[in-house]
């Protein structure tokens, strides 16, 4: 079975800086290959393909090419949900929600040298995660945000900040994410950002993904 990319960087949440979700309904009709290449050439190390309307086949068909389009450009990609997929690619890693396998159970399929992301709502879901043996999570929304309401009202950087003292897993924010915001949320211990819209709609999404990681490495020394 190949090993998925051993570079120390990929298998680090913490250096990714920005962890883009895709949603191909919001590029407006350009190919999520496309947008997505745009952003690793601009410097995006992770990827999760999060396409949850496309059937099992078409799901793999599309993550393999999204795989040797982030192999090339040195980055992970994510399968979010589908711990079949993941492992028939192979794939990096997982995205888990609260409606997936279990992170124990996942990680006993995967084996130790994937990755297992997770989303959390609440400090005890990011408490979940930790005993679930989870490598990262991310958190939100920490702002309000469209894709995110039916999570319920924002979290808001308090509890972004609660669940740093919580855990030493790194710990990504999302929802409602721009680089006006990015100081915000890693100054209340955010290791980095996940973002959908201000990349996949983004007019330009690679001076899009590159204003996002200028403005995290920005927080990063601040915080330092």
């Amino acid at each position: 079975m190949e090993i998925p990319n051993p570079q120390s960087e990929i298998r680090n949440p913490k250096s990714w800086g920005v962890y883009l979700v895709t949603d191909r309904h919001q590029t407006g009709g350009r190919d999520l290959l496309e947008v997505v290449g745009q952003a690793l050439r601009a410097g995006v190390r992770a990827v999760q393909l999060r396409e949850k309307d496309l059937t099992t086949r078409d799901l793999y068909h599309l993550a393999g090419k999204l795989l040797a389009v982030t192999r090339e450009a040195g980055a992970a990609l994510l399968i979010n949900d589908r711990v079949d997929v993941a492992m028939a690619l192979p794939a990096d890693g997982v995205h888990l929600t609260r409606c997936s396998l279990p992170p124990k159970e996942a990680r006993e399929l995967l084996g130790p040298a994937r990755l297992i992301g997770i989303s959390c709502h609440s400090l005890a879901e990011v408490r979940e995660a930790v005993d679930g043996r989870a490598d990262f999570v991310v958190l939100g929304p920490i702002f309000e945000t469209p894709s995110k309401t039916p999570y319920g009202a924002p979290l808001t950087t308090a509890l972004l900040q609660q669940a740093r003292a919580a855990t030493t897993l790194p710990v990504l924010a999302i929802g409602g994410i721009n680089p006006a915001r990015v100081p915000e949320v890693m100054a209340a211990g955010a290791d980095g950002v996940a973002v959908i819209s201000a990349v996949m709609a983004a007019l330009d999404p690679g001076a899009a993904a590159a204003e996002l990681l200028a403005a995290v490495a920005a927080g990063s020394r601040l915080v330092k």
